[in-house]
């Protein structure tokens, strides 16, 4: 009897991984299944909080996979939460939609604009985000449903992330209180993984009302509204200087007239501040802000502030990140075949710095540092562990944001890299259902980074999500 226990003791190490083996490759599987669905959204290229069409196809997905799905949550029309399963622990898994503006460009090696689309561009990745994550979320589904784990796995749909600020909201609605740990990840142009964290940021649009006139024949009787978003500019850039050290000051204009002869009554400028430390750049945004009101007073136009909210920076986790990196440099399995190393060769052509194509087959620890960028995944690692990594979606060297991102993004390059997160997010997650151990050292681990401090929104008491806030303003004069 005592020998009998000692087999089944023995084996059970065996019947785990294998069972671990079956949620991955189940969600290889999936991942292939859905590549046209990834596509479609990367066609769509839909922005923040207008995700529509993208917002429906995943949710049509999860509903055939037997999940439930619960939509326009946190009063956000394309935002929906996707569960399958009962009981704790609750394991969530965070994926993203939306385009960016301007950077519209066809699955090719070379500059080349789609003839046929809104100008919108995947230079970020997230048809892949949304894709890969309810894709791993399927295979464990998949798992809980054959009784080989036990518990919850929830999958989130977060529209909006390019600046729109979606899991703030989402945050704030309580979406995530009742989880345990939370994973995500993002596409890049190479493998990593580690306990990294990003900066925090305030958006803002500054739109200025101003007088129109005819700009040689009665000068004197227009107010520029393009001059007071210059000068706010000029203002804003003179500010760098006296900054403290990681502050990244951003802006563009979204709206600045039209008729070079017609003094411009309306213009609006979208800025963005930001800092290692939220608590940094809720200090810095009130001297932004004055330099906008400084500007109006100056060219005697109205200010009108549109505040979007702003966004943590993230709360790193170790013990999730390293079950991440494990599992990444695990499963990675990277190789450009002969023709997406032509694409790669020809791509690179563009690039002002190359890097090794053979940096596909590598893991990069990102434990200890700064994504450089921002992202509302940090309000989440705020209220429950968090972690994430990268997969190289893209060619060695792309920067993201970039029409060479988009054109990888539609190419099997992209395909190849989301099929590899698939996985590692389905191998994390099937960890930890099966080992409560590292959900509890996670949450301990939260707990002490934390450090008696308390979550709160960069928001405006009430403040609703910005659903508009890719829509240009427009003057609001009224005779």
């Amino acid at each position: 009897m005592r020998t009998l226990a000692i087999v089944l003791l023995l084996a059970l190490p065996t019947v785990a991984d294998a069972q671990k083996e079956a949620a991955i490759k189940a969600a290889a599987i999936h991942s292939d299944a859905n590549w046209p669905t990834a596509l479609k959204i990367w066609e769509w290229a839909e922005p923040g909080y207008q995700e529509k069409k993208s917002s429906a196809a995943l949710a049509e997905v999860a509903e055939k996979a037997g999940f439930t799905v619960k939509k326009s949550v946190a009063g956000i029309p394309t935002a929906f939460t996707a569960e399958f399963g009962s009981g704790k622990p609750v394991i969530g898994i965070l994926g993203e939609f939306d385009a960016l503006p301007e950077l519209s460009q066809e699955a090719v090696p070379f500059r080349k604009p789609r003839d046929t689309d809104n100008g919108n561009g995947q230079a970020c990745g997230h048809h892949l985000f949304g894709v890969a994550s309810l894709t791993a979320a399927i295979a464990i589904s998949e798992q809980i449903k054959a009784g080989k784990i036990k518990g919850t796995v929830r999958f989130y749909m977060c529209p909006a992330e390019e600046g729109g600020a979606a899991k703030v909201f989402m945050t704030r609605a309580g979406l995530f209180d009742d989880c345990d740990t939370v994973l995500h990840w993002h596409p890049g142009s190479r493998n990593s993984a580690g306990d990294a964290t990003c900066l925090a940021r305030i958006a803002v649009k500054f739109r200025f009302h101003g007088t129109a006139a005819h700009a040689a024949g009665s000068p004197e009787k227009g107010r520029s509204a393009l001059d007071a978003l210059l000068l706010t500019m000029h203002a804003v850039e003179l500010l760098r200087e006296h900054t403290p050290d990681g502050t990244r000051l951003h802006h563009s204009i979204t709206s600045g007239g039209g008729a070079a002869n017609v003094v411009p009554e309306f213009a609006e400028g979208f800025f963005y501040v930001r800092h290692p430390k939220a608590e940094t750049v809720q200090k810095l945004y009130p001297r932004v802000l004055k330099c906008a009101q400084g500007a109006a007073l100056a060219t005697e136009t109205r200010l009108e502030v549109v505040y979007l909210g702003g966004t943590m920076e993230i709360l790193p986790n170790n013990t999730l990140a390293e079950l991440a990196k494990k599992n990444l440099t695990a499963l990675n399995d990277l190789k450009y075949d002969a023709e997406e190393m032509k694409f790669a060769v020809r791509l690179q052509e563009s690039f002002s710095e190359k890097s090794s194509l053979e940096d596909i087959a590598k893991v990069f620890d990102s434990g200890g540092k700064s994504s450089g960028g921002s992202t509302d995944v940090g309000d989440v690692s705020w209220v429950v562990p968090v972690t994430g990594f990268s997969t190289s979606c893209w060619v060695p060297g792309t920067p993201g944001h970039s029409w060479q991102a988009v054109a990888c993004g539609g190419t099997t390059i992209g395909k190849k890299g989301m099929n590899l997160a698939a996985r590692t997010l389905a191998a994390t997650a099937w960890d930890l259902f099966a080992d409560p151990q590292l959900v509890k050292d996670a949450k301990a681990e939260h707990t002490k980074r934390l450090a008696g401090k308390k979550y709160t929104a960069m928001l405006e008491k009430d403040q609703p999500p910005p659903l508009d806030y890719r829509t240009p303003g427009k003057s609001t004069r009224k005779e």
